[in-house]
């Protein structure tokens, strides 16, 4: 575990607590699970990933946690999964934007079948990356989500050499950075991926399919928020 995530979770998680009120809803997520999606992430650029997330429901329901992270727009049902733990990624799917969001079915089957049944591709919640874009839902994203029961994430990672992925910013929508965004000129280097590229920064948020905010807060593995 890298001492700058658990760093820098401790400052999103600061922004998830001040800004509970614009959210409708909030998902915890444990560092663990954020560490290996990063991971996943940096080993596969300058490609997107698709990642599926079900419900830990070894974690008890902590009412008083979720009163702490929400405000005055919380809707209790407004997703599987409300308030709940994240539990153990699946890495579904690597590629371009077409691939990752359209997944078909015929890949998909029997691929988890011994633990998660014939449909083994259906998951609470999915996340996928943006490489070289904001954490902010296009279109596609958009789109993508009316099939989720739960929530998407977004994972916007800023890295060099571009490639074929030249860094994009001019994306409507709020931000929500996991580190500090640099500027284009300090380019601040957190690490270098196995595959050679310099990572800069790195954005994490949730929304539900009509268009909500949803708070994210990153734990311990005991259900702890980083703080």
């Amino acid at each position: 575990m890298s001492d700058w995530l658990i760093d820098a979770s401790r400052e999103y998680n600061l922004q998830s607590l001040e800004q509970r009120d614009s959210y409708a809803g909030v998902v915890f997520i444990p560092v663990e699970t954020l560490s290996q999606v990063l991971d996943w992430s940096f080993q596969s650029l300058p490609d997107e990933i698709l990642v599926g997330l079900d419900i830990d429901t070894s974690k008890a329901f902590d009412r008083e946690l979720i009163s702490k992270y929400t405000g005055s727009m919380f809707e209790p049902s407004l997703f599987a999964g409300q308030g709940m733990f994240v539990g153990e990624p699946h890495l579904v799917n690597r590629g371009d934007s077409y691939e990752v969001h359209h997944v078909p079915e015929e890949w998909v089957d029997g691929l988890f079948s011994e633990d998660r049944g014939p449909r083994g591709g259906r998951f609470t919640h999915w996340l996928h990356t943006h490489p070289n874009a904001p954490a902010i839902p296009s279109e596609a994203d958009a789109e993508a989500a009316q099939y989720t029961d739960g929530v998407d994430m977004i994972l916007g990672v800023w890295f060099s050499p571009e490639g074929s992925a030249p860094w994009y910013e001019d994306a409507e929508g709020t931000r929500r950075p996991l580190t500090d965004i640099p500027t284009f000129s300090e380019k601040r280097v957190l690490g270098v991926a196995s595959t050679g590229h310099l990572i800069h920064g790195v954005e994490l948020i949730a929304f539900h399919k009509r268009g909500f905010g949803v708070n994210v807060v990153i734990c311990h593995n005991d259900g702890i928020p980083i703080e």
